[in-house]
């Protein structure tokens, strides 16, 4: 296991390659340097790019809308105890949110190096 730990607005964090990044030095990490994530459909290998494509996959699983706020976009299967919150502002869908998914549909959608 090799990396450097950084210390950053009050965070303690371990970065894999700290010379990666153009002008980055030892003290924290660029936003630049960071990876972009993408969720991606395995059996189909589709990016998912919009809330629209992602209910489309989610509603082949059993997936339903369920009522919320007017900043998120939730969905439930009658069969579980697991909601899905997400940003109704698709440009706020995180890697955490991507994660979320992952982990409540197993085998159907992985999350990748853009």
């Amino acid at each position: 296991m090799s990396g450097v730990w950084v210390f950053k607005n009050g965070v303690v964090r371990r970065v894999e390659n700290p010379g990666a990044g153009v002008g980055e030095g030892i003290s924290g990490a660029s936003g630049s340097s960071r990876r972009r994530k993408v969720l991606v459909h395995l059996a189909t290998e589709e990016v998912i790019t919009s809330h629209e494509v992602l209910e489309k996959r989610l509603r082949e699983l059993g997936w339903e809308h369920y009522p919320s706020t007017p900043d998120l976009i939730q969905y439930h299967q009658r069969s579980s105890v697991h909601l899905i919150s997400l940003p109704r502002d698709f440009s706020r869908f995180s890697s955490v949110h991507m994660f979320d998914i992952v982990v409540k549909c197993r085998n159907i959608f992985e999350v990748r190096d853009a």
